[in-house]
């Protein structure tokens, strides 16, 4: 009962609104270098995830309660213990791992066919633009078949990690998405490219 009440105060009384993302994508893709740098604006070495990372990021007037999620074979069945409650999917993709493209193709719509996320908007990282070669934007989307997705609204946007080109851009989009289903001008199945 505490719980919700802390929950329904800080709703009515905050200026700052609250949500939940929760970042996936293939190992190696970039999620934990993109949640640090939106965290503290800067990279920091990382290691590979084992479980989650979890960190607040402030952005627009909202709290963003940010879970970096461990994208190695054996660690992705987990990932659905984190999906209730979440606003946002951010889905990271590796622009320059051409061979693993139909892996996360196949990842990306396990993710968005959970229950638990069907309110969820969607954005896509195409991170790694900074390595000559990387696959653009449009190529990442038409490699993952986003024009597919018609249940949730989604956003594929170029980033790079390191440098933090692309991120706030993303961010901003989920934040309008938010706002957008808060005061009830969202739509929840027009996908956005």
């Amino acid at each position: 009962m505490g719980i919700w009440a802390s929950r329904a105060w800080r709703r009515f009384f905050s200026s700052d609104q609250q949500c939940k993302i929760v970042i996936v994508g293939l190992n190696n893709a970039g999620k934990t270098t993109i949640l640090y740098n939106l965290h503290l604006g800067q990279v920091v070495m990382t290691q590979p995830t084992i479980g989650s990372n979890v960190e607040e990021v402030k952005h627009e007037n909202i709290t963003f309660q940010v879970w970096d999620l461990a994208g190695q074979e054996s660690l992705r069945a987990n990932w659905s213990t984190y999906f209730a409650d979440t606003d946002a999917i951010i889905f990271v993709v590796d622009s320059n791992d051409q061979e693993n493209l139909v892996l996360a193709k196949m990842e990306l719509f396990n993710v968005v066919l959970h229950e638990d996320l069907k309110h969820a908007c969607l954005l896509v990282f195409a991170n790694k633009q900074d390595i000559q070669g990387s696959r653009n934007a449009g190529e990442i989307a038409q490699d993952l078949s986003l024009h597919k997705i018609l249940t949730h609204e989604w956003q594929i946007q170029s980033c790079c990690a390191l440098t933090g080109a692309g991120l706030k851009e993303g961010l901003s989009w989920i934040a309008g998405r938010i706002n957008a289903r808060r005061t009830g001008n969202g739509t929840s199945s027009t996908p956005v490219s």
